[in-house]
């Protein structure tokens, strides 16, 4: 496999990584708002998720930092224990927890996610990134960036005449023009070559000289401070010490945080699970994250961020999102827009707060039209109704509701569909059985459902280098498109880059010619020399 050396990975992922750094910035400060959490907490979360739990982390494209799913957690918490200080031991005993759930190999349970409603997830974020980021591309601003949830108080019309009556022209001749310059950076080849100066960049600069312009001429178009990125702007080092919050230890003995430090362990890990998923999905490489691994360092990351007075941490697909549409290639992305946050932090926060939220509004709205874009609806439409009804399902449940009960409703209808058919118990081959074969055939049942998924990734992972297999599916009515797209991903990619000879037989040419929805099992085999 290709390596990448230090110096070219950070070159070649400087701009994800800015790209990333400008979309976490108002994320970053909006969530640790919505919380009730100090401002500068959410910044400290996003530079730990960059630096500590980027380094630590072996998936590719996630990003991690303070998570929008977390809030009305960290919300009630705070106000119970009635103190930032007491509830930063909670975030310790969190990081505690996901420690031992990655010890524990607990990370296997996102095998058992299937695709449609991962990419259920990922276009109902995009819907939502839109619904929310558009009345910041209107410059009204009520409502704080990175809120997940568009139905908070039912649907309040009140706000959308509040919304209309607040409309800025100055915001939206800024949102138009950022994302023209969006548009045009992913459709003309010469600029889209120029990887040192992202399209996203030059959005946020033309938005901050375009602001400057109205104000220097007195237009009425100008933005107001309060449409602007908010980042505390300290004085002097006593200044920015003051804005850190140390934890205080006695909440040790408090059960209440004991309780609180668990509930954010086991929702905080499923998201992190969820999103590790669907960046997997985003990779264009199709690596493979190592789930336990990344619970480890989610855990490691939350300790550190509340020891330091940062709020918990999970990847989050917005951030993620941002990043393998900008191209990243490796977690050198991750690692420099954490390097950014702290620099900013330190350093720039009178230029970034010159930054109008509608222009980052373009950025994200273009993320979230490349995830929810009318092609992927269709592309499940095409793979028939076991596959469109629980993709679609999971977009309208995350949407109306939210990220883990809307994908909970998903999973429980794929399931529905599965439970038709009869459950078979599937198993694969450790490695040391396969080394020991001289020749591997993996016999496909009849039926082959996303529930099959983890046994046949494991046998996949286990085939060693410059080995012969031949995948065996014509007795095979039914193959998941999980699975397929996996053993795909197998034959095309990881292969052809590890001198392993594949032969394929009996696999149809078309998604839609396994048409039912019903579980079976993986039987493999091996060829002896005689």
């Amino acid at each position: 496999m290709k390596k990448t050396s230090l110096i070219g990975g950070i070159k070649e992922n400087f701009p994800s990584g800015l790209v990333v750094f400008l979309v976490a910035l108002p994320l970053c400060l909006g969530i640790a708002l919505a919380s009730g959490a100090p401002p500068l907490s959410g910044i400290i979360a996003g530079i730990v998720g960059g630096l500590v739990v980027g380094s630590i982390s072996n998936s590719n494209i996630s990003v991690s930092g303070p998570a929008a799913g977390l809030t009305a957690i960290v919300l009630t918490a705070i106000k119970d224990l009635g103190a930032f200080e007491l509830f930063l031991c909670a975030g310790i005993i969190a990081g505690l927890i996901q420690l031992v759930l990655g010890f524990i190999r607990a990370g296997s349970i996102s095998n058992y996610f299937p695709n449609n409603v991962i990419e259920g997830m990922l276009a109902a974020i995009g819907i939502i990134i839109i619904l929310k980021q558009v009345p910041h591309a209107l410059g009204f601003d009520k409502d704080y960036e990175g809120h997940e949830s568009i139905f908070d108080n039912g649907l309040n019309f009140g706000y959308f005449t509040e919304l209309f009556g607040a409309v800025q022209p100055g915001a939206i001749i800024i949102t138009l023009i950022s994302i023209a310059i969006l548009i045009t950076w992913d459709k003309v080849y010469a600029l889209r070559r120029i990887k040192m100066l992202p399209g996203a960049l030059v959005a946020v600069v033309t938005g901050i000289i375009l602001n400057e312009v109205f104000k220097m001429t007195g237009s009425s178009l100008a933005i107001q401070p309060q449409h602007l990125v908010s980042l505390p702007v300290p004085q002097s080092f006593d200044d920015f010490r003051n804005l850190v919050t140390m934890p205080d230890f006695s909440g040790f003995t408090n059960p209440k945080v004991w309780i609180a430090g668990a509930t954010i362990a086991i929702v905080a890990s499923i998201e992190t699970l969820l999103c590790i998923e669907a960046s997997d999905r985003l990779d264009v490489q199709r690596r493979i994250t190592d789930t336990n691994l990344e619970l480890k360092a989610q855990g490691i990351g939350n300790l550190i961020s509340s020891f330091i007075g940062g709020l918990p941490m999970t990847s989050v697909v917005v951030r993620s999102s941002a990043n393998a549409n900008s191209g990243a290639t490796s977690k050198a992305s991750t690692i420099i827009h954490g390097v950014l946050l702290l620099i900013c932090v330190l350093s720039i926060p009178v230029v970034l707060n010159l930054i109008p939220l509608a222009t980052l509004a373009a950025v994200l709205i273009m993320v979230g039209y490349k995830l929810a874009k009318p092609a992927t609806f269709k592309h499940f439409w095409h793979l028939g109704k076991f596959q469109f009804i629980p993709f679609v399902a999971t977009v309208v449940a995350v949407v109306a509701t939210d990220l883990l009960k809307g994908v909970g409703i998903g999973l429980a209808i794929s399931v529905f569909y599965i439970l038709q058919g009869n459950m078979k118990r599937a198993y694969y081959l450790s490695r040391k059985e396969l080394d020991d074969a001289d020749g591997i055939t993996i016999k496909l049942a009849e039926e082959v459902s996303f529930l099959n998924k983890a046994a046949i990734k494991k046998t996949l992972k286990n085939i060693k280098p410059n080995s012969a297999v031949t995948i065996d599916a014509r007795g095979t009515s039914y193959i998941a498109t999980d699975v397929l797209e996996m053993i795909q991903d197998f034959a095309n990619i990881r292969a052809k880059e590890e001198d392993i000879t594949v032969e394929l037989l009996g696999f149809k040419t078309s998604y839609r010619d396994y048409e039912r929805d019903e579980d079976s099992h993986i039987l493999v085999t091996h060829k002896r020399a005689m």
